[in-house]
């Protein structure tokens, strides 16, 4: 059995590869703290791209997406974002929820990802 690791220290890994399948660590807009959920999601999914494109897979790929809101307002931007990002016909299972607090205050939207390679 052989498992992958990519970005590790010893709290976790931003990427984990086994038996063909890709998880993602939960992504936060790490470069646009403090923005709106709009700008957010779209740095997200730029993370998103990058680290499954680093994993020999893609957006077409994804299985599944966890997305974590601190409001629930903010659903109907967040989704505006997702829909232009995730077409062709690919969508993914997915789940959003309402959280009230993520790892920093700065953060507004944080999504996790499971994906085949």
């Amino acid at each position: 059995m052989t498992i992958e690791r990519f970005h590790t220290n010893d709290r976790m890994s931003q990427i984990v590869i086994h038996n063909n399948t890709v998880y993602l660590a939960g992504q936060v807009a790490s470069k646009a703290p403090g923005a709106s959920v709009t700008d957010q999601t779209t740095a997200i999914l730029d993370q998103i791209d990058g680290l499954l494109a680093e994993a020999g897979t893609d957006k077409s790929k994804i299985l599944s997406a966890t997305i974590w809101l601190c409001s629930m307002n903010d659903f109907s931007d967040m989704n505006a974002v997702w829909d232009v990002w995730s077409t062709g016909g690919n969508a993914p299972c997915r789940a959003a929820v309402e959280s009230a607090r993520l790892a920093s205050a700065d953060f507004n939207v944080e999504i996790g990802i499971i994906a085949a390679k």
